[in-house]
């Protein structure tokens, strides 16, 4: 089944996924982020320097180069033009940004250490999540990478924990770019309750992710007794406009697959009477 989920897991997270990885045009220069500059005519200016508060490039011959909102390539042709102004007549210059501390990764949630990482390099998913200590005990099974495209929309994109940490599915673990958001939700157990004639009956907690329903509360409520009355199982649940509302299912129906299995809700009460025949 995973293998026809591929296909649209790629459609679905495209904009993701496509977009153009930082110091690639894409990125621009902020406050403290660190660059590598390189002249081969003019080695004294080779080395790697942080932008300043202001958004300035300290640099030997040039001084102070006004870089702030600049990609790297914008940075290196105007360095360029600087230098063939008055220095030298032609100049192969690279700039390649090496952190991007003006935008830090967020990794919030169910991990050790949360909060802001500053990007060294080309960051993976795993390797955030790493670098902020690693999933904690309570971590859900989900994880979610955010991020702000320049038209101000905003993607997401759901990863399995188990498919990233545990299977290791290379699929899934994507880049990582400045200013992206991991989000590690904390496992909530969802209880909902069983009364009358069951084997087991009592608080049943689920995992959030799980579908739950009455045939899956039953069976892991141990069952219907003997006495169990099939036809008529009530389910009671506290309504949204606060009021209570009380559900029948029939149980030998749903079993026959002549009625759809129930859909449970948080704190939801599964009332099985003992049968009268």
């Amino acid at each position: 089944m995973k293998r026809l989920l591929v296909p649209v897991f790629l459609a679905l997270a495209a904009p993701l996924l496509a977009q153009a990885p930082p110091g690639g045009g894409e990125y621009k220069l902020g406050p403290k982020d660190l660059v590598d500059v390189r002249v081969t005519e003019v080695p004294d200016m080779n080395g790697e320097r942080r932008v300043t508060e202001l958004g300035r490039l300290d640099l030997p011959l040039v001084g102070e180069v006004e870089v702030l909102g600049l990609s790297a390539a914008q940075v290196r042709d105007k360095l360029a033009g600087l230098l063939t102004a008055k220095y030298v007549n032609h100049a192969n210059v690279s700039v390649v940004v090496k952190e991007y501390a003006a935008s830090p990764v967020s990794v919030l949630g169910a991990v050790n250490k949360p909060g802001a990482l500053q990007v060294s390099g080309k960051w993976d998913l795993q390797q955030a999540i790493l670098a902020a200590g690693g999933l904690t005990a309570n971590a859900g099974r989900k994880i979610y990478v955010l991020r702000h495209t320049e038209n101000g929309l905003s993607d997401r994109l759901e990863v399995d924990t188990a498919d990233l940490f545990q299977r290791a599915t290379p699929l899934w673990n994507v880049p990582i770019y400045p200013s992206d958001v991991v989000n590690v939700p904390v496992k909530t157990a969802v209880k909902v309750f069983c009364l009358g004639e069951l084997k087991n009956p009592g608080a049943l907690e689920f995992d959030p992710s799980d579908r739950i329903t009455l045939l899956a509360a039953i069976a892991k409520a141990g069952g219907l007794t003997d006495r169990a009355s099939r036809g008529s199982i009530r389910i009671k649940r506290h309504g949204a406009n606060g009021q209570d509302v009380e559900l029948k299912a029939d149980y030998k129906r749903i079993v026959r697959g002549k009625d759809r299995d129930v859909e449970l809700q948080a704190d939801d009460v599964i009332v099985v009477k003992e049968s009268l025949f």
